[in-house]
């Protein structure tokens, strides 16, 4: 006999086969005069490598504004990919961090044997095909993504040497790795035109959207991230249930493993209803889906590793199936909120029955998001 668990994965077949089937080519779509045809090739060619996911997502957007993007999140990667290589001398590190937004306008540039990954050695290795392709954009998205650049550029790297301490810290990693990300693309979209300036004051909630991802893979990371030898948790909430980082991996069922896990998932979950309410903005249909399909995915993962021990021993990932189902079927707030739903009541459904903080914490987090579905404001509204 089938239980619902098997029935609710059958469900995700045809999802799966419409989103391989319907996989268009978005290089071979792309009309846009703005980007050579090598380069850009290059570039998403490249983004399928190093983030199927984002590759997959950034289908959504325009095909103007797509390559922006596509190149933006090169850009990152490549930041990133400096930042995460453990092996790199930390002055060398903090060097190249601080000065890489000024290599975008060097023709030519690379460097070899950089990189925690094959295909993110490989992505600065080849990186003055990225250079070609920012060249090539508009001098107003030049700038746009210079500022970001710089600007996480110098915020990883005062971060090399200090350890994230306190939750004050921890907010200010996440907000310079990405936090500013999310304030960069709005302001893209803006640029684009497809979107109003009401995102200029808006750069609270554009944080959130950035941090509500950062933290939620943060804590999913946590094996990956303590195998290569870097850690982001704060020290001032691990340390509460544990007297090193690497208890909760020696004893990862533990209650006071399990509880530090969830003390992690509250604070990213802090972030919910900000990033609902950037949702609630937006009027262009591409647009709006390219950024709910993160957040959409991110509380699905959320709510798969709440109370669940694994992401002690690996690295936890929803179901392919159910990632499909997400992409699909999120086209509007009302799809968002239904996901939310569903979602926190899973999440319900894990909260330990024995009076602590952190499970109290949880409860009131779930009333809040909860709350805020009752604000008028959320009445769908049609997309352009």
């Amino acid at each position: 006999m089938l239980n619902n668990s098997l029935f609710s994965r059958l469900e995700e077949i045809p999802a799966l086969l419409k989103l391989k089937l319907g996989s268009k080519d978005y290089y071979k779509n792309n009309n846009s005069e703005t980007l050579t045809c090598d380069n850009l090739r290059y570039c998403f060619d490249t983004l399928n490598k190093v983030s199927r996911s984002f590759a997959t997502v950034i289908k959504q957007l325009p095909n103007e504004l797509g390559n922006n993007v596509c190149v933006f999140y090169l850009i990152l990667r490549a930041l990133d990919s400096i930042e995460d290589d453990m092996n790199l001398p930390k002055e060398l590190k903090i060097k190249l961090l601080r000065e890489f937004h000024k290599k975008n306008y060097e023709s030519g540039w690379n460097i070899s044997g950089v990189g925690d990954k094959k295909e993110h050695v490989e992505l600065l290795e080849n990186y003055d095909k990225v250079i070609q392709s920012f060249l090539a954009i508009d001098q107003k998205n030049q700038l746009i993504i210079t500022d970001i650049c710089r600007k996480v550029g110098a915020g990883m790297a005062n971060f090399v040497k200090a350890e994230i301490e306190s939750v004050e810290d921890y907010n200010l990693y996440c907000h310079h790795v990405a936090g500013l990300v999310g304030i960069g693309l709005s302001r893209m979209f803006i640029s684009s035109g497809l979107e109003n300036d009401d995102f200029l004051n808006q750069d609270e909630i554009s944080n959130s959207m950035g941090l509500f991802l950062q933290k939620t893979n943060i804590v999913r990371d946590y094996r990956e991230d303590l195998d290569e030898g870097r850690m982001f948790w704060p020290k001032d909430i691990w340390h509460v249930y544990g007297s090193k980082i690497n208890d909760f991996a020696i004893n990862p069922t533990h209650d006071q493993s399990v509880l530090c896990l969830n003390h992690m998932l509250n604070n990213a979950l802090t972030h919910a209803t900000d990033c609902l309410a950037y949702l609630k903005h937006l009027r262009n249909e591409n647009i709006f889906k390219f950024c709910a399909i993160p957040q959409v995915m991110a509380m699905a993962t959320l709510c798969k590793i709440y109370s669940n021990p694994d992401v002690f021993i690996k690295n936890v990932k929803i179901r392919k199936g159910l990632a499909a189902k997400l992409i699909l079927n999120t086209t509007s707030m009302d799809e968002v909120i239904k996901v939310y739903k569903d979602m926190l009541l899973v999440i319900e459904s894990k909260i330990s029955s024995d009076n602590n903080p952190v499970s109290a914490e949880t409860i009131q987090l779930l009333k809040q998001i909860r709350e805020y579905f009752n604000d008028e404001t959320l009445i769908v509204r049609k997309i352009a």
